[in-house]
């Protein structure tokens, strides 16, 4: 387990389990996350203190009682509501696990009060920190989806789009693509058509986070990636599209609130 100097605790792995593409354990006490976006679905479950977050400009909370799942592509953040910290285990599901027409249903409630789903959820923790007891973890896996999928579309489809959407879309599939190499604001403006400002512009008002805070993001969930699959910090800076180890340093600790050498860390 990695420990960072203000007491925090990580530990994170990707099982050999289809679905899953990593499971994140984690005690924060004064770690605060920046407003960031995934490309995976988020689902989380609060095992002590509570968790206030945003989520697409609105405030939440994640208490213990309840289940948090957090869609792909939009924007939160997150800290604790407590002055103690909080724990939290977390499950980062491919994008292809829920079908991306329930991201706009998960996002203006985001909190599940199901205390089967959650009760399942922490059995599949315990079976995904089990090496061998993987064709278990698939099938709790599968009925925790299963249950997700039917909360999520008993709730009523989310009707119209920000303006200028296609724009902010077609940006992000190119910072997607370039997140490795980069792009620069006037290329990518020659790219969309788009005058820079206005593209800067867009792309905040839709995404909640401004170009460059999205591929530095884009960066540290490469990163992490790669950390988990063996790869040393200094390998990685380069091959995630940053400067160096020191540039990956500074933002992985500001995403993740541990160092990319103590990433990898099972307890």
């Amino acid at each position: 387990m990695a420990t960072s100097p203000a007491g925090s605790h990580v530990s994170a792995w990707r099982p050999a389990v289809a679905g899953v593409a990593e499971v994140f354990h984690a005690h924060f006490v004064d770690h605060a996350y920046p407003r960031h976006i995934h490309e995976v679905w988020t689902l989380l479950i609060v095992d002590d203190g509570a968790v206030r977050f945003d989520l697409d400009r609105h405030r939440h909370g994640a208490l213990r009682t309840s289940v948090t799942l957090l869609p792909p592509h939009v924007p939160h953040d997150g800290s604790s509501a407590t002055p103690d910290g909080f724990r939290k285990r977390v499950l980062y599901l491919d994008a292809s696990a829920l079908d991306a027409e329930l991201i706009g249903r998960a996002v203006d409630e985001p909190d599940l009060a199901d205390p089967q789903l959650r009760d399942r959820i922490h059995h599949l923790h315990q079976a995904l920190a089990a090496p061998g007891d993987e064709f278990e973890a698939e099938s709790r896996l599968a009925f925790i989806l299963d249950r997700l999928r039917r909360q999520l579309r008993q709730r009523p489809p989310v009707d119209g789009q920000p303006a200028g959407r296609g724009l902010a879309v077609r940006l992000r599939e190119l910072l997607d693509a370039r997140t490795v190499d980069g792009v620069t604001l006037g290329e990518a403006a020659q790219l969309l058509h788009a005058h820079p400002t206005h593209l800067v512009r867009t792309f905040t008002q839709v995404y909640g986070v401004p170009p460059h805070s999205y591929l530095t993001g884009r960066r540290v969930e490469l990163a992490r990636r790669l950390l988990l699959a063996g790869q040393r910090p200094v390998e990685t800076a380069v091959a995630a599209g940053f400067y160096d180890q020191a540039h990956l340093a500074r933002h992985f600790r500001r995403y993740l609130g541990v160092s990319p050498a103590r990433y990898p860390a099972r307890g």
